[in-house]
């Protein structure tokens, strides 16, 4: 079931909204879930090890650095996404296979599009961090509501 993000920001001033600065590539354009955070840079080998394992409603907030050098997410990872139950996935960087992610059912937000793939093994990451981009902090275990009007976070649901 969809909950807007305008009605949530309403009803819950105390929540925090992000920038808006992403952009909508996934199937779904509404989403929500609780998170698990990511922080990579140009490399997404712990983005695919996430998805791997069964989502549960959750939305994966990948903190990319907000590097536009390559992609973090393309329609592979997708595929596993709405085949492990993922609610959404939103990337502080960028995304691929626009196509490809456009059919599948998950919501999938990003800051843009680039052909590239990420190197893998490269770089590292870290998982279960707070992360900050968009002006907001995102912790893991926040609730995250996504739709075509941006993204709200609070640190518990916000919806009945």
């Amino acid at each position: 079931m969809p909950y807007p993000t305008a009605d949530i920001s309403d009803a819950h001033p105390e929540a925090r909204v992000a920038d808006p600065i992403f952009a909508d590539f996934g199937g779904e354009l509404s989403f929500h879930g609780p998170v698990l955070t990511l922080k990579v840079f140009e490399d997404n080998q712990l983005v695919r090890e996430a998805l791997e394992e069964p989502g549960e409603g959750r939305v994966l907030v990948v903190d990319g650095g907000g590097s536009t050098r390559c992609a973090l997410v393309g329609g592979n990872l997708g595929a596993l996404a709405v085949n492990n139950g993922w609610a959404g996935i939103v990337v502080y960087g960028c995304v691929r296979d626009s196509d490809e992610l456009a059919q599948q059912a998950v919501g999938v937000k990003a800051l843009a599009c680039h052909p590239r793939k990420s190197n893998k093994g490269q770089h590292g990451g870290a998982r279960g961090l707070t992360v900050r981009f968009a002006e907001i902090d995102i912790r893991p275990g926040d609730w995250l509501y996504a739709d075509a009007d941006g993204i709200v976070v609070g640190d518990r649901p916000l919806h009945d």
